[in-house]
């Protein structure tokens, strides 16, 4: 055999060997994506699982259409982005698409405090304009990290994008403190940040499960179920001495406000009321949470000029009512 035969069987062999590995590679490699469960992963770890594959596959036709080599990390950046958004549930980010919550307040407890905090946009300026949803402009929500303490409050806006309320919070710890607002020209979104309040620290446990809860002289029971990502209907009932009260009166828009966090990591899930013209002493919303778990839900409801909170201990369950084991015991 000449040179120049020697030289193409040896070309020819070489790529035979290295085609073989590569199909060795993609049968040992990842076999497919498997998908993270939300709120829990973290979506960048998430984007780069995803992408990596991709990259592989795409970074030889991305090279010619694009000398630079940009190509592979726009689209590693846009996958990474698009789970973010996706897989993230509201409260668990201190700052999101350009807007960041900033706290300018240090914590007292056992007495009325003033608490100032700020919203600064995309230009790092504090925003200044918002929408109106639900009656007010914010929502601003504090509860303690193990779920125990809750409070709903409506803060002031002064001109230059500071926001002032009072509040009190009963002993010392870890609190969540929770912006929920829509800026204008933006989207809806729930900012959250924390606040340690100095002092002996004691934590309780989560209270039990229960569709029940007393407050004073009012009963509200909770029927329905929740079920990870779909829209689940909750209904609540309010009864007073065993009567049931058909004289509810209209808060932020509604005739009741509800509130669920994820026990754990303190999530916020988003929950819409349902339309009615009826007083009770049902009132009906949609909730969508994210993942199987435990799940604090507090009801805001309005009868003779005052506000009362029912609180209620909910588990998350899969379509066929399992759960696994573990949720009783989510975030302890």
């Amino acid at each position: 055999m000449n040179a120049a035969g020697k030289l193409g069987a040896y070309v020819l062999g070489l790529a035979v060997v290295f085609g073989g590995a590569l199909g060795v590679g993609q049968v040992t490699g990842p076999g497919g994506d498997a998908p993270a469960e939300r709120g829990s992963a973290s979506p960048a770890a998430a984007g780069h699982a995803e992408t990596a594959v991709a990259d592989h596959a795409e970074t030889a036709a991305a090279d010619h259409a694009d000398s630079g080599g940009h190509g592979t990390d726009d689209a590693h950046q846009a996958t990474a982005t698009t789970t973010t958004k996706a897989d993230t549930p509201g409260g668990l980010q201190v700052s999101q698409n350009g807007y960041t919550l900033s706290l300018l307040t240090t914590p007292v407890t056992g007495r009325p405090m003033g608490l100032t905090f700020r919203v600064t946009g995309p230009d790092q300026r504090p925003v200044t304009a918002y929408k109106v949803e639900h009656d007010k402009k914010m929502h601003f929500i504090v509860v303690s990290r193990d779920l125990t303490s809750f409070q709903h409050v409506h803060p002031e806006l002064a001109a230059d994008g500071t926001w002032k309320t009072r509040l009190t919070l009963p002993a010392p710890g870890a609190y969540r403190a929770f912006a929920d607002f829509v800026p204008e020209g933006g989207e809806k979104l729930t900012l959250g940040a924390d606040l340690q309040a100095a002092g002996d620290y004691q934590p309780q446990p989560l209270p039990h499960v229960s569709r029940t809860a007393t407050v004073g002289d009012y009963t509200v029971n909770l029927a329905g179920n929740l079920v990870p990502g779909q829209s689940s209907k909750l209904t609540l009932t309010v009864s007073k001495n065993g009567k049931p009260v058909t004289d509810l009166q209209p808060y932020l828009g509604a005739y009741g406000h509800l509130v669920a966090l994820r026990a754990g990591d303190l999530a916020y899930l988003h929950v819409h009321p349902e339309e009615s013209e009826q007083a009770g002493p049902e009132i009906t919303f949609y909730a969508e949470a994210p993942s199987v778990g435990n799940y604090r839900l507090f009801l805001d409801f309005q009868h003779d000029d005052q506000v009362r909170t029912a609180s209620f201990t909910v588990p998350a369950t899969l379509a066929d009512g399992h759960a696994p084991s573990a949720t009783h015991d989510h975030g302890h």
